[in-house]
């Protein structure tokens, strides 16, 4: 079954996340699919609107952090990047949607949390289900967040509030992340309202709707590859920080257990 299904129909795609077993959590293959999925989707001239989607009850609650950050390998191939300021493959779900010459629409329906957060805040327009629950959460994990949203974020919530989110791991309601301006709309039937959205972008001219995406998304994120490197770089260090400190304790354990009296034992 593939992880991510596309269908194009009358110029628009509908790009679906297809792991609802898992309640769409994201691990490598899901990763490469989603990343595969943006780069057709940028050959295909004929599509002219994206709506990004899940199936299931979950938009996607985050990172399958087992099946990713439980092998190395997995974790070197979502963070390796040849220079600080390109996006990796991690930021890529996220910010490959920006890059798209076309409008994209996320909707978003029960938990969007973590990694899930990060790749609706790729789209230009995010519509949430009346009864969704959103959450910048990396840090429930000991994490940043480092998946590009960051571009979005300093585009649309304020920075005291963005900074508040990434520090808490806050779940939100629909209606207080579109206060927040995570969310652009809160409705009962998010895709139907995708639709029409949709159907709106395509009566006009496709090269103007390109040249105003890339106008807006230059004056808005300048210095974007400078805030790419610093996501990754500031990641690494509290990886690596995290892992010295385990470290540090596991040898302070050690020599505490080498030199206990026998009645400790």
């Amino acid at each position: 079954m593939a992880l991510i299904q596309i269908q194009i129909e009358r110029q628009i795609a509908t790009v679906t996340l297809n792991r609802p077993e898992k309640k769409n959590a994201l691990d490598l293959s899901m990763f490469l699919e989603i990343d595969r999925s943006i780069q057709r989707l940028r050959r295909d001239c004929s599509v002219r609107v994206v709506i990004l989607k899940a199936n299931g009850d979950d938009f996607c609650t985050g990172l399958d952090i087992r099946s990713v950050m439980g092998s190395p390998i997995n974790a070197l191939r979502l963070l390796w990047k040849w220079l600080p300021g390109n996006a990796n493959l991690a930021q890529r779900v996220s910010v490959g949607w920006r890059r798209l010459p076309v409008p994209v629409i996320a909707v978003i329906q029960g938990r969007c949390w973590g990694g899930g957060m990060q790749i609706a805040l790729g789209a230009d327009k995010r519509i949430a289900h009346s009864q969704a629950s959103l959450s910048i959460m990396e840090a429930r994990w000991g994490l940043i967040p480092d998946m590009g949203g960051t571009l979005s974020l300093r585009e649309n919530v304020r920075a005291n509030d963005a900074l508040h989110l990434a520090m808490s791991a806050q779940e939100l309601t629909a209606e207080e992340a579109k206060s927040l301006g995570l969310v652009d709309s809160v409705s009962t039937d998010p895709m139907t309202d995708a639709l029409q959205l949709a159907q709106s972008y395509l009566k006009f001219s496709p090269d103007a709707i390109a040249a105003a995406k890339k106008l807006y998304r230059k004056a808005w994120a300048g210095h974007e590859r400078q805030i790419l490197a610093k996501e990754s770089w500031y990641q690494l260090r509290v990886l690596l920080g995290r892992n010295q400190r385990i470290m540090v304790k596991r040898q302070k354990d050690a020599a505490d257990i080498s030199f206990a009296p026998r009645g400790h034992w």
